[in-house]
């Protein structure tokens, strides 16, 4: 009798053969593709670092409920979740406002950064396109981006003419681990001068099916001694339902030089945490967020500057955390951002990007009953200068960035803190031959701390626990080195990148040993872990490696084999592990692609995660396998149909994510289906 989970293995391998599911097996790479986010919009293939890139179908089939799950198999990439409702990505062991989300080159401005359990309101399923960059490129956004910047593209405001008046899709999936429909819509065209872009999506699920218990009793026993778990459900997790609505509208004046353009946007997402066991509270998250936008370029204004690109964006976002029904923490955060870019005409050899920057925020956290502060409202504004220049010498491409940054926060009853973060990078490209690529970037990250990490000071519902911040903390200063090299031929592509980071005054908030009850007094029953800010130099040091072997091409299709690793591990210099650390991960990927069909079969292995930090538990290594397929084909005239099914987690594991919050009391998806289409016009 063959066990079963070997059973699962074997009908996967013989019924999903793979593909195109990496970005370097799809056409689109193999047409070197333009890197949107970056400066001068380079190429992919002259970049010094590791850029991510995700369009088209391959964008179809990864997209999961968060940028986060979506981000999550690419390669120094992991999600922090929080339950399901909540998933935003970290980079090399980085998140928050280490890792910048922006939505069409402006920040998200939402208070997932803030906060583990605050969704993004930036949403995958209204993605054209993804790009994550790290390095240079990295400076034109942020000083404090010292894991790297993910750029959503929805095409919001058309920035081109489309080539018809009416341009549609609509796009529908179901995901069987927690019965959640989804549906997206998308119409766009333009006539004359004019293009507009109307979109929306509609999600609802219930509670998440899990391989296993939700809790894990023992280790929870370990952190919170104090807890008394009496509800804990085998197979699904409890209070995960979650219902959002979305729409957009876009209208741009397109001319012969350039275009300017507005849009707006409205997001509604209600989700659930997952609760603690005892009984006695349950919390769910009721988010909202009003987006105006506008974006504009303009091509040779000048005789010394190729174009001019601004973005002035309003973010009106909201949410309340309703604790047995009745509204406790409420977050408000009402931020002003604009930039303006220069490309400058060629200054010799040197072709470059400079730019200014402006934010002005009004963010208050506060009990919303009783009125009792958690962040005192503060006004928090960020100015801020950059510059970017590339220019080749032969085989070698060199590219430096530098931003200077004053950001100022005016608490109220506090006195005004000041900070001046400075960065640079400098990065080359060693092109060996047509075959073989060397890169090497030196970076120095700077931020500030933000609001929550210094002046929060009460009960948080939805982390369940104290957090205290702390007005002593400096700025967080980032060295990082990487190291790159690539391979190239008809029988083998090969990546390899090694990172050895050195953070100076590195803020992570961690737990303290000590518990208090929701008005942070001493305690003896219904106690609260405290989260405290604190600062200590680190080192984080890793690698991420992918090989890539064609073992078929023929008339039958095309058949390849990849290869991949990552590794992130963070240490303090005084001693102690750097919390919430992903586990070393490596497995394989079959692909297969003909034609119009593509289909991918993944085995991944995460090991043990047992460097946790203090007052935090380890994880046990788990194994995945994953399959999917996706089929384009005509569905009349000019109208094109894709259907795509993925299998996840076909092997039921119960999935503990290292880099998560709330891991001991909510782990990943179990094993599940997920089928859709979608239609374009």
């Amino acid at each position: 009798m063959i066990p079963k989970h070997k059973q699962l293995i074997l009908l996967a391998a013989s019924g999903s053969l793979a593909l195109p599911v990496q970005a370097e097996q799809q056409p689109d790479v193999e047409l070197d593709p333009i890197i949107v986010t970056s400066p001068l919009q380079l190429k992919l293939s002259d970049s010094a670092m590791p850029v991510t890139v995700l369009s088209d179908e391959e964008l179809r089939m990864k997209t999961g409920h968060s940028i986060g799950e979506t981000l999550k198999n690419e390669l120094g990439i992991h999600s922090q979740s929080f339950g399901p409702g909540v998933g935003t990505p970290v980079i090399r062991g980085q998140a928050g406002p280490r890792v910048r989300v922006l939505n069409n080159g402006i920040g998200s401005n939402d208070a997932s950064a803030i906060s583990p359990d605050h969704a993004t309101s930036v949403e995958p399923l209204l993605a054209e396109r993804i790009e994550v960059l790290r390095g240079p490129a990295t400076l034109l956004y942020g000083s404090g981006a010292i894991g790297g910047v993910v750029n959503v593209i929805d095409n919001r405001i058309p920035d081109r003419a489309f080539d018809k008046a009416l341009n549609a899709a609509l796009e529908q999936r179901f995901d069987s681990t927690s019965d959640e429909t989804s549906t997206v819509m998308k119409v766009e065209g333009s006539k004359d001068h004019l293009a507009y872009h109307v979109d929306g999506f509609y999600r609802h699920r219930s509670n998440l099916n899990i391989g296993g218990s939700g809790i894990d009793t023992a280790k929870v026993a370990m952190t919170d001694p104090s807890l008394d778990v009496v509800d804990n459900p085998k197979g699904y997790l409890n209070n995960t339902g979650a219902e959002a609505i979305s729409g957009s509208a876009g209208l741009s004046w397109i001319g012969d030089n350039g275009f300017a353009g507005a849009s707006i946007n409205n997001i509604n997402n209600n989700y659930g945490i997952a609760p603690d066991g005892t009984g006695e509270e349950t919390v769910q998250i009721a988010m909202r967020q009003n987006k105006y936008d506008f974006k504009s370029e303009l091509a040779n204004p000048l005789p010394f500057i190729k174009s001019v690109r601004s973005r002035l964006g309003y973010t009106d976002y909201q949410h309340t955390e309703i604790a047995n029904g009745e509204p406790g923490a409420f977050f408000t955060n009402k931020t002003y951002e604009g930039r303006l870019e220069l490309d400058h005409n060629d200054i010799g050899p040197l072709r470059g990007t400079v730019g200014f920057q402006a934010q002005s925020s009004d963010f208050h956290a506060t009990e919303k009953l009783t009125g009792q502060s958690i962040v005192p409202r503060s006004d928090i504004s960020s100015y801020g200068v950059f510059g970017v220049e590339t220019f080749e010498a032969g085989p070698l491409t060199y590219r430096f960035g530098v931003r200077v940054e004053q950001t100022d926060i005016r608490p109220d009853g506090h006195d005004s803190l000041s900070y001046t973060p400075v960065s640079a990078s400098a990065s080359a490209l060693w092109k060996i031959d047509t075959q073989n690529s060397l890169n090497l970037a030196i970076t120095r990250s700077s931020r500030a701390p933000n609001v929550q990490e210094l002046l929060s000071d009460g009960y948080h519902d939805a982390t369940r626990s104290y957090e205290r911040g702390s007005l002593s903390l400096k700025e967080e200063t980032s060295y990082n080195l990487d190291l790159g090299y690539r391979f190239r031929n008809d029988w083998m592509r090969a990546e390899l990148n090694l990172f050895h980071n050195w953070a100076s005054d590195y803020i992570y908030q961690a737990r303290t040993g000590q518990f208090v009850d929701e008005d942070g007094n001493p305690c003896v029953v219904d106690c609260k872990p405290v989260v405290l800010s604190n600062q200590a130099d680190a080192i984080f040091k890793g690698y991420e490696a992918k090989l890539i072997f064609p073992l078929m091409e023929n008339r039958n299709g095309l058949v390849e084999l990849t290869l991949f690793s990552d590794y992130t591990r963070g240490e303090f210099v005084n001693g102690g592990d750097v919390p919430r650390m992903p586990p070393l991960r490596y497995g394989l990927q079959l692909d297969y692609n003909q034609n119009k069909l593509s289909s991918y079969l993944r085995f991944t292995r995460a090991d043990d995660q047992p460097h946790a930090g203090d007052f935090e538990t380890s994880t046990a290594g788990y194994f995945l396998l994953d399959v999917g397929v996706n089929y384009q084909l005509q569905a009349f005239k000019d109208a094109k149909l894709l259907l795509f099914a993925k299998g996840n987690n076909l092997l039921d594991q119960n999935i503990r994510n290292a880099t998560s919050y709330l891991r001991n009391f909510a782990p990943e998806a179990g094993r599940g289906a997920e089928i859709g289409f979608r239609l374009s016009y």
